[in-house]
């Protein structure tokens, strides 16, 4: 029998018990993908993520990440989990860690203030939009709201920074909370699209703090609900910017509140910079440290 550390945290959270919770094996190298997908499902994370050595010399890490059903190609939560547990728990000192992914690498830095980590930052890879035909009306049905709730100035796309997630623009933070999705055929229409999730997202907050608010729907890979999702949060930053509701010229630091619906509160900070080769992505967050243990393998 062999004895597998795991680590569970809360990424995107500034408190116990808030934002999204991350499954984290931080020595997966001898783990073949049957017990990797094993593990996940063991402890039924939305998203746990496995480090192994990297062959890339531009890598720190390898990292793959696993819901309790699939692998999935890139993971914004599990990735900030990771890499607060890399400076807290496992004494990484430089300013950054790059992460290698099935989509590319991603570099994570270090927030620091007198000595003590405050919160973490990923580079997301370069955001893309994709027009799809719409039936709005039928989205509304899905996602388990009015159609008279859906924001009609802006369009529904699918956006991408690693993984593609199906927008919907929602005009009210309460039709938001109050959204009663119809999953198994939601599923089903995201894997049609070749969607990880559908993000509902709206301008109005309730709360002067934030910028925005969002909810994540995914059974399509096996989660009805992630509580804050970096990756869907960092692909509504690139469509907000490449179909110009947001100037894309212009630099833009947005505050994302996300999980309050589900009782796991979480706040992401997300900038937004124009670059040479389209708009650089960036999402950060605070993390904790909830849990550790040993899988007896």
């Amino acid at each position: 029998m062999n004895n597998l550390p795991f680590y569970l945290v809360d990424a995107f959270a500034d408190k116990p018990f808030g934002g999204n919770a991350a499954g984290v094996v931080p020595d997966a190298e001898t783990l073949d993908e049957g017990v990797m997908q094993k593990i996940a499902r063991e402890l039924h994370q939305s998203e746990t993520a496995f480090l192994m050595k990297s062959d890339n010399p531009a890598a720190d890490f390898r990292v793959r990440y696993f819901t309790p059903a699939e692998e999935i190609n890139f993971c914004g939560h599990a990735t900030v989990g990771a890499a607060w547990l890399l400076a807290q728990e496992f004494g990484w000192r430089a300013e950054r860690v790059v992460l290698e992914t099935n989509i590319g690498l991603v570099p994570v830095t270090f927030d620091k203030a007198d000595g003590a980590l405050k919160s973490v930052t990923m580079t997301q890879v370069a955001p893309r939009t994709k027009e799809i035909p719409v039936d709005r009306d039928e989205i509304a049905r899905l996602v388990g709201i009015a159609p008279t709730d859906l924001d009609d100035r802006y369009p529904i796309r699918l956006a991408h920074t690693g993984n593609w997630h199906l927008l919907v623009p929602v005009k009210t933070r309460q039709a938001i909370d109050s959204a009663q999705p119809l999953l198994a055929e939601l599923g089903a229409m995201n894997r049609s699209l070749e969607a990880s999730t559908t993000h509902l997202f709206s301008f109005d907050t309730g709360d002067d703090a934030y910028d925005l608010y969002t909810r994540d729907f995914c059974p399509a890979i096996g989660i009805p609900e992630d509580p804050v999702t970096g990756a869907a949060n960092g692909a509504l930053a690139g469509y907000l910017v490449l179909e110009r509701i947001l100037p894309p010229d212009q630099p833009h630091a947005l505050t994302i509140a996300q999980g309050h619906a589900i009782g796991r509160p979480g706040t992401l900070s997300v900038k937004v910079t124009p670059g040479p080769n389209g708009p650089v992505i960036q999402v950060g967050g605070a993390a904790r440290v909830m849990a550790c243990g040993n899988l007896r393998i």
